[in-house]
Order: structure tokens, then sequence, then C-alpha cells
């Protein structure tokens, strides 16, 4: 077995699967009848392979596929030998936070805006989807932090987070006043709009617009970005992820913690974020011949030569 974080490059893993569990971006305002056409091709392509398709109780109210039974999370867990995403990086990221404690791998179809970790093209999933099911992909192991809030020592909120915890400034603005420790140790006092700590997958995203560094998913580390700092030559920092980070709010200003955007809880003056790395990893799978690489170049458009259009794949 390869080692928490390990990222296998070109190497197919062979292994059968029988139940298959298919998630849908939750929100699908005005794409409905578009995701359901696509959803259900999904299931005709389980189905061929030989297996069980297991639509998740909200994805088929969402998306208004009532004459499929829908099934829970936990039975999904229970059940499910993979499960496949359709949606973009948001709706992935739920759901393989809801999915870690069953160690289920996942499957990302892109239905969404940027795609770093839903790697499948609609255009190539027919083919791309069949090979996958019939175990010929590349097996990916992704990091995952647990963090809680602490008031007055007592735990007040906890989550996990597969990009980043983030402590920012609420509604009101202005800058937040926050310390920020490692292991126990002061690493500094700061002012700013807030404050990042991301994975390796997380590093591709809030963190890197606040000029943090890119970490290649094998990369057994963290990412510690401040915000718009009110000292400039604060900068990024990466830390090894064997540590726990506390980020203590020092000043009396509107705050909130946030996992992965998409959780939040708010903050009071004394409170202490604290983020570890979690025991859990989340696995995604990626077509044969997978390159990280190959999707930075597409989705940073570093292949974007002088004159090329910044579109262009």
């Amino acid at each position: 077995m390869s080692p928490p974080g390990t990222f296998l490059h070109n190497r197919p893993m062979i292994a059968p699967f029988r139940n298959v569990a298919i998630f849908a971006k939750p929100r699908t305002e005005g794409n409905r009848p578009a995701l359901q056409q696509v959803l259900l091709h999904v299931v005709r392509l389980v189905e061929q392979a030989g297996l069980t398709a297991l639509i998740e109780a909200g994805t088929t109210e969402a998306v208004g596929l009532r004459e499929f039974q829908g099934h829970t999370l936990v039975e999904l867990g229970q059940k499910a030998d993979v499960a496949i995403v359709l949606g973009g990086d948001g709706t992935m990221l739920g759901i393989a936070r809801d999915l870690s404690a069953f160690r289920i791998p996942l499957i990302g179809i892109h239905f969404g805006r940027l795609g770093f970790i839903t790697d499948i093209g609609l255009d190539e999933m027919p083919d791309v989807l069949a090979e996958m099911l019939a175990g010929r992909y590349e097996t990916d192991r992704r990091t995952l932090l647990e963090a809680e809030v602490l008031r007055d020592g007592a735990s007040m909120y906890r989550g996990r987070a597969f990009n980043d915890v983030v402590v920012s400034h609420g509604s009101a603005g202005g800058i937040v006043g926050f310390t920020v420790r490692v292991d126990g140790a002061t690493m500094y006092h700061q002012r700013a709009d807030g404050v990042i700590l991301a994975t390796p997958t997380g590093s591709t995203a809030y963190a890197l617009s606040a000029s943090g560094p890119i970490l290649h998913p094998s990369l057994s580390g963290l990412v510690l970005a401040p915000v718009a700092p009110h000292t400039l030559s604060n900068r990024p920092i990466t830390l090894p992820d064997s540590v726990v980070v506390e980020i203590e709010l020092t000043e009396l200003r509107d705050a909130s913690a946030h996992f992965d955007m998409q959780l939040f809880s708010q903050l009071q003056p004394g409170d202490i974020v604290r983020a570890q790395l979690s025991p859990d990893r989340i696995t995604l799978l990626h077509p044969a011949g997978y390159n990280y690489f190959e999707t930075l170049r597409r989705k940073l458009h570093w292949n974007v030569m002088s004159g090329e259009p910044a579109g262009r794949a």
C-alpha cells in the first residue's frame, strides 16, 4: 500500500466494482434538463458495465428522477465500491468530505466551471468512464484537514476541509487581527483580510490567488497564506503536514472560519481555530494515463503561447 498522499503516475489500477454511487450538483436551476440527460447516460454506462447504479436521494430530488430509488449517504457509504460525482469542483469538495469516513474512491465528471478535480469532460465521458468502470484508472490519494473552533477551551464547531480552512473578516469587512501558532510556538501576529491554511489540493484554489505556491499532491505539506496582509513582508509559507496550526482571533471584528468556503462558523475575539491533518484520506480515480501537469497547463493556461487565444486547450 502506498503511503498517505502518494500520487501514482501512470500506474493503472485494477479493482472490481459492484455498486456505484452517483451524485450530482445539488443546485441545478436553469440546467436541470441537461444534467438529467447526462445523469441518465451515466446510469446507462454503469448498467452496461454490469454494475448496480445507486443514486443519492438528494440527487434524485434535485434532478427530478423520482422514478429511481434514492439512497441516503449512510446507505451509499455502506454499499458503494466507488462514487461518481457529476458537477464542478465545489460539488466534489462537498461529496468528498461527506464520504471521507467511508473511504470510497471518487470519479469526477466535469459539469461546472473549473474542473481541477472533476477532470473527465462530457465529450469523453462514454469511453473514459467505461474504461474506468472496467478497472483501468489511476489512483490519486489526497489529504484532508480537520479543524475545530475553540471558545474558552470548549469546542464550538468541528469541520473538515478538502481544500482549505480560512479565517477572514465577515460581512462588515475590515482587517482581522490574529495570532498564528504552529505546534504551540508563535509564528506571527498579523493584521490582514484573513489567513488560509490549504492542503496540496487547495493550493490551486483560494491560496493560489493569495500568491501561495502550488504543491504537488504527493507532497506532505500545507500552505499557510495571509490574505492582503497589513505587513507586506509577511509571505506564504509551506509547513509540514504533521503540525497543528492554531489561529487565534485577537481583535474585535466580524470574522468567520470557513471550511472549503462551504461551511462556516462565526468567530469572537479570543476564539481559536485549531487545524491539523485528518487520519482519513480522499482517493480520486483518474483516467489511465492521467497527468497532473497536463491539468495545470489546461486550467492555468500554461500552454498559451504569444498570440494564442487564452481559452485554447
